[in-house]
Order: C-alpha cells, then structure tokens, then sequence
C-alpha cells in the first residue's frame, strides 16, 4: 500500500501512534459509502454523519490491511537455529476478522503450537502473523488453514497445530441470531495428525497454567 504524509498523529501510554492511509483509496471508498449511506435511508449530510463515510473507509484499509503484508517474510525475519525439539505453544491470542459472506466481525481466540526441527521463530511472530491473516475478509475455516500452512512452509517444522475458537457476529446479530454459538476450527501437520501428539496439545491449550 502507497502511504500519504496524512497521517493521524496521537499518544497512546507514552507511545506516539501513527495511522497511515492511501488517499486516494480513502477518497474513493469514502464517496461509495456516502452513496451507501443515502440508498439505506439516511442523510449522509447531517451533522453525526459527515465524517462518516472518511472514518468508514479509514477503518475499512485497517481492518483489510493484511493483504498489504507477508505472513512468510514476518517469519523468516525471526527464525533461529535451535536444536530445541520440544512443544512449542503460543495460545489465547486474539483474533479480530471480517467475514467475507457479509464483512461482519467474527473475533475469538486462536491457539497455535509447533515442533522445532533445527529452527525456532521468535514468540511475537506468530501473533502477527495470525493478525496477517485475519485481517482481510475470511472464513474461519481457510484462516485456520492459512495460519498453518505459513508456519509449516516457512519454518518447517515437525508438526504444526492451529486451533481457532469465536463468536460470529452474522450468526448473533443477523440470520438464526444465536448469541451463544462458538464455532471451533482445528488444522494440524506432522507430528500432530499422531493421536498423543494433538491430544497433548488440547490438553496444554486447556489447562490452566499460568496463575
């Protein structure tokens, strides 16, 4: 993505935060939404929704800005030699995405080990590299898959575990509106199509060690 100099400058504990957006794009997908805005019923000039359509499509590059990333080159810029061969888990990490069916959110948590065959990753990689993912419109199942498939290609492990668990907002909000539902996902590579191997790992993801 080709970033302005308009940027949106502001602190956030101490740390300066920067927002970067494509002017253009912002302009372009700001006139589309005013024109949305109008064809559901509204007046896109009044007061509360004047900025509207700018902050809309301001959000809308944020919340699709992983197709501007590789998932891949995250990974590679922190892999180490590491004779490590054990269990490696990275669980309960956040995950916000739009579904692609109706660009609702579905959010929820994902949980992602893997088994070191000469190399590690650093911890923070594999965090980003599920927000590379999740940010653009997804289903949960080719997410799961996607996240994966990236770990397994790049840093060739033994084995590659992925389990996803969240709420979809299209099933709570609109259509059968059941605000209760979790959908889980699961992938696994290697070692973890091995029954003791993944049964390890759900146990790990479910237990509670950290107090």
């Amino acid at each position: 993505m080709i970033y302005s100099d308009n940027d949106e400058h502001f602190e956030v504990n101490g740390y300066a935060k920067i927002d970067r957006y494509n002017d253009s794009k912002t302009s372009e997908i700001a006139s589309n939404y005013k024109e949305i805005l109008r064809q559901i019923g509204e007046d896109p000039e009044r007061e509360g929704l004047l900025k509207t359509p700018e902050r809309y499509a301001k959000a809308l590059q944020f919340l699709t800005h992983g197709y501007d990333l590789d998932a891949a080159e995250i990974l590679r810029s922190a892999m180490f030699k590491e004779e490590y061969s054990q269990m490696v888990i990275v669980k309960d990490i956040e995950v916000y995405s739009l579904c692609e069916h109706h660009v609702i959110p579905f959010f929820g948590k994902a949980h992602i080990a893997y088994i070191p065959d000469g190399h590690i990753v650093g911890l923070s990689k594999i965090p980003r590299i599920v927000d590379v993912f999740a940010r653009r419109l997804q289903v949960q199942e080719r997410l799961t898959n996607e996240i994966r498939d990236c770990i397994q290609a790049t840093l060739k492990p033994a084995g590659v575990a992925v389990v996803m668990e969240c709420k979809h907002m299209c099933m709570s909000m609109r259509g059968i509106q059941k605000q209760n539902s979790v959908t889980t996902t699961s992938a696994f590579t290697g070692e973890f199509v091995n029954e003791p191997t993944r049964s390890e790992f759900l146990r790990l993801i479910s237990a509670d060690l950290y107090k």
